[in-house]
């Protein structure tokens, strides 16, 4: 027996059912412009994938060989006008794909403050980003609010309408801070300040991960990004405030050993300049910060002397009462 295709492919399909595609639903203004950004480029290019493959299908079955009645011209080689269609749409395409990658490289640039909240809403004057220093670490993620000061480990918490400077690093290899409901990918490397700005604009509760390969642990790499209200983000920052012990040096060298699969933690306080000891790799007594050693000096060489023949010797003896100093 036979069974229908529609019946074999039901079950994929029902399964598909419960995925959410966020990169397409996100929920802050960056992610959505980089979304439009997304489906206009797939727009575009599909203006001559849809005709290129219509048309392949189209001649393959006009021209195939039990069609007697199709026109048979061996001869022919040329046509003006195909070739203006055929190289003119491509290239209006790549002109418009070209100017609206400069545009977007500019303005969703991760490095440049945020001069929007959303489509006709500017950031006003008065507001203050709010500051988060993130740490990726062997396997779970280290976030510092130097303004607050406070801490977790694998949970984020910001206030919706309020625009956000990360400022990552890592401890040890390289990995990806990226929250899709949030923003694009951004790259955390040891010994190095990476940048993003961005701003959540609905409440909810938004997956975090490392989206590049650092080991064991890498798949539990994972954290929960809580988008709230003013209100409620006050109250989750008084909560850590009050209910936990500060983080120091000596706690962080702990916390930077790897494990797998870390439960969440708070932090009341954190040791000044401890993201920056992290980044420039001293947070141990006795290690050199990097910001703090120059470049090496370079070493002049001094060319060896040619030997001198008996007449430069005399001329040297004729010389020498002329370089005395005056008594």
């Amino acid at each position: 027996m036979k069974v229908p295709k529609a019946i074999v492919a039901a079950p994929l399909l029902a399964a598909l059912a419960g995925c959410k595609m966020v990169v397409m639903d996100p929920a802050g203004d960056i992610a959505v412009q980089q979304r439009d950004l997304i489906l206009l480029s797939t727009g575009l290019m599909l203006l001559i994938i849809v005709p290129v493959i219509t048309l392949t299908l189209l001649f393959a079955w006009r021209y195939r060989a039990s069609n007697k009645a199709a026109r048979y011209e061996p001869d022919w080689h040329h046509s003006t006008r195909l070739e203006m269609v055929v190289w003119a749409a491509p290239l209006a395409i790549i002109l418009v794909l070209g100017t609206v990658t400069w545009i977007s490289s500019h303005l969703l640039d991760p490095y440049r403050p945020l001069d929007r909240i959303g489509p006709h809403r500017p950031v006003a004057a008065s507001v203050k980003p709010l500051r988060v220093e993130v740490v990726a670490l062997d396997w779970k993620w280290l976030f510092i609010y130097p303004d607050l000061g406070i801490a977790t480990v694998n949970e984020l918490a910001a206030p919706v309408d309020t625009p956000i400077e990360f400022k990552i690093t890592a401890s040890s290899v390289m990995n990806t801070f990226y929250v899709p409901a949030l923003a694009g990918q951004i790259y955390a490397m040891p010994g190095m300040q990476t940048q993003l700005h961005a701003v959540v604009n609905k409440p909810g509760l938004y997956d975090g991960f490392s989206a590049n390969y650092s080991g064991a642990g890498f798949s539990d790499m994972r954290f929960k990004f809580h988008g709230m209200s003013q209100a409620d983000f006050d109250r989750w920052a008084a909560a850590v405030k009050g209910g936990s012990a500060p983080l120091t040096r000596a706690d962080y060298v702990a916390l930077e050993r790897p494990s797998a699969d870390a439960p969440v933690r708070r932090y009341a306080g954190v040791e000044p300049g401890l993201f920056l000891a992290i980044v420039n790799r001293c947070v141990e007594p006795g290690q050199s910060c990097m910001d703090a050693m120059g470049p090496m000096p370079r070493r002049r060489t001094v060319p060896a002397a040619a030997p001198m023949s008996g007449h430069d010797h005399q001329h040297m003896a004729e010389m020498a009462p002329l370089a005395r100093p005056a008594l």
